[in-house]
């Protein structure tokens, strides 16, 4: 078996080169109109983004885990010491540049202002929450191991997140931000000024709600185990395969099938449900998960099928060297936009003019991270947590 899955690692740096494109648009108020998110239900190719990348981790897992035997303590050791780090690493980043470059209160002190700055600092993200997702699949996937079985734990997770969101609801809904209980458990454990407030509320006030909550921590780990699900299946049909390459149901065409099938199954699953739990990836709802995961099992068998089976390899190049390094290239997009102001520049002073100025200098930010990332890739480093 290969060190690395190549499919896996171009379709990480698919997600990581368009999550980048899509975090760092030359004016929010002139999104390119793809790149937009759905205001809460529903979802469009860029809410797809943030669970591939999920997804991918999970799959990731999987070969990170057969050297493993089950439950041992270095294993649970290695999962925690890595969920709890890409937890701090993007706190870290949500803290960055570590002090306000503007003081809240001129007639303050430094430390009054830096003071007011804590206490108005979000805590949570989407590194925070691929963190915890990573923590609960990696310990669950650890302890229960078969297939069936963590198939089971999926279904147990969607079903408890869900049955929360359902019993403890209010007016207008469950699955509403008004009714949720999702805002008010992260604001009762958080507070409200350590939350995302880009959300708002029917009468067009801000809501204090997090759409990287603890609460969907849950169905968060439930698409890592979905990936989790997958890398197992290429694993062991690669050992087969290599075992014995005679067996048809061991051929790396069998398997990209099986994927593919897969993904349908998923998909038609999510349509299904969302008849009752609709698609919304503020609260990464059970549907949600289904349909997101669907897509990236399409999406891997598609690559498998170009790249493993065709041989194509050459035009994947650039987001083989994103997804080898695909960590590194988030956090080096947040760094390099959030260092923006050390300079007093505003890219939509000069890309705000309209939408495709606006996409362009998301191409242009993107490539950027692609020309810091291709050396390490050439000689083969790789950085991990």
């Amino acid at each position: 078996m290969k060190q690395r899955y190549l499919s896996l690692d171009v379709l990480r740096g698919i997600t990581v080169t368009f999550m980048c494109i899509v975090n760092n648009p030359g004016t929010w108020g002139k999104v390119f109109a793809p790149l937009r998110h759905a205001p809460w239900v529903g979802c469009t190719p860029t809410d797809l983004v943030y669970p591939f990348f999920i997804f991918c981790a999970g799959c990731a897992m999987a070969f990170s885990f057969s050297k493993y035997d089950g439950f041992s303590k270095e294993a649970v050791m290695k999962v925690i010491r890595r969920g709890l780090g890409i937890f701090l690493v993007g706190f870290l980043i949500n803290l960055y540049p570590f002090f306000p470059l503007e003081p809240h209160d001129a007639s303050a002190s430094f430390w009054q202002n830096y003071g007011y700055w804590l206490a108005n600092k979000r805590i949570l993200g989407v590194l925070q929450r691929i963190g915890l997702s990573y923590l609960i699949a990696g310990l669950i996937a650890l302890w229960l191991r078969k297939p069936a079985k963590i198939m089971v734990a999926i279904g147990v997770l969607m079903a408890l997140f869900t049955g929360i969101l359902v019993i403890f609801g209010t007016d207008p809904g469950a699955f509403t931000l008004e009714g949720t209980i999702a805002r008010k458990i992260d604001v009762a454990l958080l507070g409200e000024n350590h939350v995302y407030h880009g959300y708002r509320f029917a009468d067009g006030t801000r809501a204090a709600f997090d759409p990287e909550g603890f609460l969907g921590s849950l169905t968060g780990a439930c698409s890592c185990l979905l990936g989790f699900l997958i890398g197992s299946m290429i694993l062991r049909s690669s050992r087969r395969h290599a075992a014995n390459p005679s067996e048809p149901k061991d051929a790396p065409s069998w398997m990209v099938s099986r994927i593919f099938v897969y993904g349908c199954i998923s998909l038609a699953a999510a349509m299904v449900m969302s008849i009752w739990i609709p698609i919304c990836k503020p609260l990464w709802s059970a549907s949600y998960v289904l349909y997101a995961g669907g897509w990236a099992m399409l999406a891997l068998a598609f690559l498998a099928f170009c790249i493993d089976l065709c041989g194509f390899r050459k035009p994947f190049v650039p987001f083989e060297a994103m997804g080898s390094n695909a960590l590194l290239a988030f956090v080096l997009s947040g760094v390099i936009a959030k260092s923006y102001a050390f300079f007093n520049f505003s890219p939509s002073e000069y890309f705000g003019a309209n939408e495709y100025t606006s996409l362009a200098y998301a191409l242009l930010f993107a490539a950027v991270i692609f020309c810091c990332l291709y050396p390490l890739y050439r000689k083969k480093i790789y950085i991990r947590l």
